[in-house]
């Protein structure tokens, strides 16, 4: 018996997709480096479908149809390199190489390239939803030739998940475009939890409302406009009881967020292709700032407050949904927006439609507004931004009051808002008719004679400051 595809790194989300796999009638070769983890996957799950136990990356390839394909599940970085350079030898021209964790685009990039030489495929695929995800059917966004997705895509698109009969699963472009769109997913999701956390905060520390109410107003808001995966989940989080204290388990969670990288990742491509993302790189620096807790104790004893009186509305909780939904929805705008400025950098034939799409089932930021955003990207005159599609334009100038509310009453309050007040100083900065960024020109023209242009006559220009003040052409400046 010869295996369809093999799976190499058999923690929780290898075991899982190779679980996957096997349930939708694919024979799948094993392979662990501690063989003992194989075993302990065909004893639970052996049931499930047809497996083949192997040993050695020899074992492994030798078990494989051609053209061969190989899951690598391993921890990014350097443990890839190391799986790869094991395959290589084994492998044979036109055999796929995949690589399913979440590795830096750019080391996809670099790979790829070197085992084209090798006339070998290498494909960067995203995978989001989780261990959850990668058993029921995950969002599967998978990069490389398209010669590799015509041999693999039947494979993942048979096991992602699956939305109005279409599955979450669609060729993303050349090279690292699987793991880039992979990245920026993780990033919206960043600034998405972020901004629960936010709205969870305004309710407790403004209006006093305790997580078990909080609990049924997320549940209710689940229900409309912001329906989605994570608002889903904070509902039960909140609505959890701790065993051993009787308190709320998010009372006694200690309050510094980790990360993994991916969101990094997105802040720094988003800072190499100029992309403002200011909503993505304020929830990484909100993790940061929580981790920070020794600054933070002495700053409880150290920095004054002077918070301000403020009278809520009636409407308070409603006005916070709105925000919550405007502030979400920039997140998304400005993903949206670095993966057109990425597609024009790398090359990449970037289908927007077609991701926004693949978000709306499998995973984590899963959310009924992709629906008509994926719409909005379908349609035949494509917005420049996300915001300037009517039905969003409309929208955002239905619920701005409220942000703005929300967005003053935090800041009166001495609450930290970080998204929702950034999300808005992005909103505010894409509608004015003019940005200091003409006096920060002429600033950098003084000190390092950046030069400047004009807004009534075309050509660049820099003022001799140092001498007469007088404007030259930067032509003649050099």
């Amino acid at each position: 018996m010869s295996a369809q595809i093999g799976v190499t790194g058999l923690a929780v989300m290898g075991a899982n997709l190779a679980r996957n796999l096997a349930r939708n009638g694919y024979t799948v070769a094993l392979h662990n480096r501690s063989v003992a983890k194989t075993d302990a996957l065909l004893a639970a799950h052996g049931d499930e479908g047809d497996f083949i136990r192997t040993e050695t990356m020899a074992e492994l390839v030798e078990s494989l149809e051609k053209p061969r394909r190989v899951l690598i599940m391993v921890k990014a970085g350097g443990p890839v390199d190391s799986v790869i350079d094991a395959l290589v030898p084994l492998m044979e021209p036109g055999d796929i190489i995949i690589d399913g964790g979440n590795s830096n685009f750019q080391d996809t990039r670099r790979r790829e390239a070197d085992l084209a030489r090798k006339d070998l495929h290498f494909v960067g695929v995203g995978v989001s939803g989780g261990e959850e995800g990668a058993l029921l059917g995950p969002s599967i966004m998978p990069g490389g030739s398209k010669e590799s997705y015509d041999a693999l895509g039947p494979l993942l698109e048979k096991i992602s998940a699956k939305v109005d009969g279409q599955p979450c699963c669609a060729w993303i472009g050349t090279d690292g475009a699987g793991h880039f769109v992979k990245m920026v997913h993780n990033g919206i999701e960043y600034a998405d939890m972020q901004v629960i956390g936010e709205a969870y905060d305004l309710l407790r520390s403004a209006a006093g409302i305790e997580p078990a109410a909080q609990s049924e107003i997320f549940a209710k808001w689940n229900e409309g406009q912001l329906a989605s995966f994570l608002i889903e989940i904070t509902a039960e989080v909140l609505g959890h009881v701790d065993a051993k204290t009787g308190k709320p388990l998010v009372d006694v969670i200690v309050d510094s967020a980790g990360q993994k990288g991916t969101g990094r990742w997105t802040v720094q491509s988003g800072l190499d292709l100029g992309s403002p993302i200011s909503a993505i790189a304020e929830s990484v620096f909100a993790r940061g700032l929580s981790s920070q807790r020794g600054q933070r104790a002495i700053a409880q004893d150290v920095l004054a407050g002077h918070e301000l009186p403020v009278e809520l509305g009636a409407d308070f909780v409603e006005d916070v949904r709105q925000a919550l939904y405007a502030s979400k929805l920039i997140s998304y705008a400005q993903g949206i927006d670095m993966l057109q400025s990425a597609a024009v950098e790398y090359n990449w034939d970037l289908k927007l439609d077609e991701i926004a799409s693949l978000w709306r089932g499998g995973c984590i930021i899963r959310a009924e507004l992709l629906k008509d955003i994926t719409k909005a990207y379908a349609a035949d005159e494509k917005p420049a931004n996300l915001l300037f599609a009517p039905a969003f334009a409309a929208e955002i100038a239905q619920v701005l009051p409220a942000w703005r509310r929300v967005v003053s009453a935090a800041v009166q309050l001495g609450i930290p808002v970080p998204v929702f007040s950034s999300s808005l100083a992005y909103y505010d900065g894409l509608r004015r008719k003019r940005l200091p960024a003409a006096l920060t020109q002429g600033l950098r023209d003084l000190f390092g004679a950046h030069t400047y242009n004009r807004v009534d006559v075309g050509g660049t220009f820099h003022t001799q400051w140092s001498g007469d003040k007088s404007e030259v052409s930067a032509v003649d400046t050099h």
